[in-house]
């Protein structure tokens, strides 16, 4: 499994150097500031690409014991958007994520390792658990950045990728050579509570 950038979400775990301790934070999908996308190759020609539209999570950080920092993400499968109902469709049935008896996939972080450049980027290693079969995955995590917002709270967001092989999770509707591999974009902003 390549690790690229970082998430599932897991991009929420950035720990800059603020003068707080430890601190719990709510991913703010609420106010729609997360993202987890996905592309995939389609037989080789193109991209097809998408994203997950209901999920939850949180997650803490110490900026000064940034090894220390935790996140746990729960991902709604049925709600997979390709922009095209009938693929997505085709992507809940059990060709796919079998929504109707895996209807949750879930990550949730084990180590917080490779801290760099002052805790502004990091790997983020867990565990996923997508169509009934647990993996552990690595997601390279940078920060994008911290502050008050103007509502009175703190906010800290991340971005990170992952690449996860299909097969590895019991998926494996043959779309080809070229499509093997699912690339997740994921981006977080977390609000502190």
């Amino acid at each position: 499994m390549k690790k690229t950038l970082a998430a599932l979400t897991l991009s929420s775990l950035g720990l800059a150097s603020v003068p707080a301790l430890s601190a719990d934070y709510v991913i703010d999908t609420e106010g729609a500031h997360a993202a987890i996308n996905f592309k995939i190759q389609h037989l080789g020609y193109s991209w097809l690409t998408g994203r997950f539209n209901d999920f939850e999570g949180n997650f803490s950080y110490d900026p000064e014991d940034v090894e220390a920092s935790k996140i746990e993400v729960t991902i709604d499968t049925s709600s997979i958007d390709s922009n095209h109902a009938e693929r997505d469709k085709h992507l809940r049935s059990d060709d796919f994520l079998n929504t109707e008896k895996f209807g949750e996939a879930k990550f949730v972080s084990t180590s917080i390792e490779n801290v760099e450049d002052g805790g502004e980027s990091f790997d983020v290693v867990g565990d996923l658990t997508l169509h009934g079969v647990t993996k552990e995955i690595t997601i390279e995590v940078e920060k994008v950045g911290e502050g008050e917002d103007p509502w009175g709270g703190y906010r800290v967001g991340f971005k990170g990728e992952v690449e996860l092989t299909r097969e590895d999770f019991g998926i494996d509707y043959d779309l080809g050579p070229d499509s093997k591999v699912v690339y997740l974009d994921l981006h977080v902003e977390g609000v502190k509570q």
